[in-house]
């Protein structure tokens, strides 16, 4: 009877120390996210890309964390890791206009044509907030791309 009570007692008690840490885990993970994105509207960058980055660690999944380092890493022109954390950010959420047109900026500063009409595309899809943008990017893409003189 003695051993049943402490048995019940030691499982209450594992469940009870479990759901805490299942708490403090989901929670931390926000707070870096938005402890993040307070330092970079402060445009304290550095701590912003620390707190995005350990955001990632705990929630490998959170879209706004990729798509906020990329931010940074365009404010610091480092394209390459820019880049690569917008193609992370759509392969998370492939309807996030902003990661959208950001890499249609960069297909644009890269000459690669191609990519922009099929970022494009994508784009005239899934646009709901910022379908000017995509008119803006395509009219400046018109007159630099060669004309056929046939």
């Amino acid at each position: 009877m003695i051993i049943n009570k402490m048995n019940n007692f030691f499982i209450k008690t594992l469940l009870l120390y479990l759901m805490i840490n299942f708490f403090n885990i989901s929670s931390g993970n926000e707070n870096f996210f938005n402890k993040g994105l307070k330092l970079y509207e402060v445009e304290k960058y550095d701590e912003a890309r620390f707190m995005f980055e350990r955001s990632i660690v705990f929630n490998p999944k959170n879209s706004n964390s990729y798509l906020y380092l990329a931010k940074i890493y365009n404010y610091e022109e480092n394209q390459k890791k820019e880049e690569k954390n917008l193609e992370t950010t759509l392969l998370i959420e492939p309807n996030n206009e902003e990661a959208i047109l950001m890499l249609m900026k960069i297909a644009l500063k890269k000459s690669n044509y191609s990519k922009v009409k099929d970022l494009s595309n994508t784009f005239s899809k899934v646009c709901k907030n910022r379908c000017a943008e995509n008119k803006d990017i395509l009219e400046s893409l018109a007159n630099i791309e060669p004309k056929n003189d046939s």
